[in-house]
């Protein structure tokens, strides 16, 4: 198929998949178009492979999207900041699922001695996640599973860098909430895995250092 084709059937297929909804439901749009509640913040890697509604099985309207190369929280990237911002803020999320893959490009990226321009200052943080458990990687002699379990471990860094922030901070400690949660898709059975983090206990050792409820 020639791509202005392929670009003709995406409102093609956008015109089936609205007469799908107003039959399955004549109140959708309706109810779609009045506000967005959603319980969930979703900070996931850009491939295409992997979209967040699709493979968590919810609705338009039920989880909060933002995606980047590699799933990173950057502490000077005022994107992935304002996302979380509005979801604790405005939306009153209940979770931010930081959700990374096996066999992502970026991960990959990252760890080849390769000169890759702008991408440079971006994948040398999933670097500097190498470097922080640089022991535990080199140990493991299979290159696939090193890169998978980087993969988690860059999941996991993430997950502490959401927690390092003030709103998820103060927010939590008035309500009980947002809790962050650190999860894998694996795309070769299309299944979720949640890494379990202690969301509690990396937070109370976080605030030793990056105790940011105080007020001025």
């Amino acid at each position: 198929m020639q791509i202005q084709e392929s670009y003709q059937k995406i409102f093609a297929e956008n015109k089936k998949w609205v007469e799908k909804k107003n039959k399955e439901n004549p109140d959708f749009f309706a109810h779609l178009v009045k506000e967005q509640n959603p319980e969930y913040l979703y900070i996931g890697c850009s491939d295409s492979r992997v979209h967040a509604n699709e493979i968590m099985g919810l609705q338009p309207g039920e989880v909060f999207v933002h995606r980047n190369i590699a799933n990173m929280v950057v502490n000077n990237d005022l994107n992935v900041l304002s996302v979380i911002n509005y979801a604790v803020e405005y939306l009153n999320v209940k979770y931010i699922i930081i959700c990374g893959h096996y066999n992502c490009g970026g991960i990959k990226a990252a760890m080849q001695p390769r000169d890759l321009g702008i991408l440079n200052p971006w994948l040398r943080n999933v670097r500097d996640v190498y470097r922080l458990h640089e022991k535990e990687l080199d140990a493991i002699p299979d290159m696939k599973d090193r890169y998978n379990r980087l993969v988690e471990l860059n999941v996991y860094e993430q997950c502490l860098n959401v927690i390092k922030t003030a709103e998820v901070q103060k927010s939590y400690l008035e309500s009980g909430y947002p809790r962050v949660a650190g999860w894998v898709y694996d795309l070769n059975d299309g299944t979720l895995i949640d890494l379990n983090i202690d969301f509690k206990k990396e937070l109370d050792h976080i605030r030793k250092i990056y105790d940011l409820t105080k007020e001025k």
